[in-house]
């Protein structure tokens, strides 16, 4: 396989989710940083790669591929043993329908752009903070009431799958904003299996932020 190259931003939940699903597969990559802050995702060098300007991109046998779910699921066929995706037809159609609530009804309406835009819109000072409480603590919610219908150790069954590497970058947002995650208890329980294993622990935002420098970086 040629080199592997992940286009990351640290925070992001998206890129967050990839980084899982390399750590879990145990394919080798090299991180190329790409800081949203500084606008470095709207940089022409960028767009020529990812004409959404949205991280992450990933390279890899030779292609270049966006949208993180694409990504992840493009990895769970290449290595289906993996389990990111169940066997099952039916088994993996509630796998996504678990991932697609955390990464389609709650994502993104709580991206950094949609709460950049948000406070334009208003002088109240913690309109931002409202807005990530209300809409996260709610998307969490009825999902916890999804969790809860299926048994198992994680999300669904008992080893980690695609609901799982969306699940646990949106608690890591939770917290971030302080959202009461008191009445989620199958998502707390979930989110502290998921702390002991090393593909989770190597991916969270605040293990690559401390990293040493990449190779490369794209900066505003």
């Amino acid at each position: 396989m040629s080199e592997v190259v992940l286009y990351d931003y640290w925070r992001s939940s998206a890129s967050y989710r990839v980084r899982i699903a390399l750590n879990m597969l145990g394919i080798d990559h090299r991180t190329v940083p790409v800081n949203l802050l500084e606008g470095a995702h709207r940089k022409p060098d960028y767009l020529a790669l990812n004409p959404q300007g949205l991280v992450p991109t990933l390279v890899i046998d030779g292609q270049v591929l966006t949208q993180s779910l694409a990504i992840i699921e493009y990895l769970a066929e290449l290595r289906p043993e993996s389990g990111l995706l169940p066997a099952g037809i039916a088994d993996r159609q509630k796998v996504r329908a678990l991932a697609y609530a955390v990464a389609m009804d709650i994502h993104p309406i709580c991206n950094m752009h949609v709460a950049a835009h948000l406070t334009t819109m208003t002088e109240k000072a913690d309109a931002r903070e409202e807005w990530m409480k209300h809409f996260i603590g709610a998307g969490l919610g009825k999902l916890e009431a999804m969790i809860g219908e299926y048994a198992g150790e994680f999300s669904y069954g008992d080893r980690p799958t695609l609901a799982d590497l969306c699940l646990i970058p949106q608690v890591y947002n939770a917290r971030r904003w302080g959202v009461d995650l008191t009445d989620f208890k199958r998502i707390v329980a979930i989110d502290a299996r998921c702390a002991e294993l090393p593909a989770f622990q190597a991916a969270h935002p605040d293990r690559v932020a401390e990293a040493s420098s990449p190779v490369r970086t794209i900066s505003g």
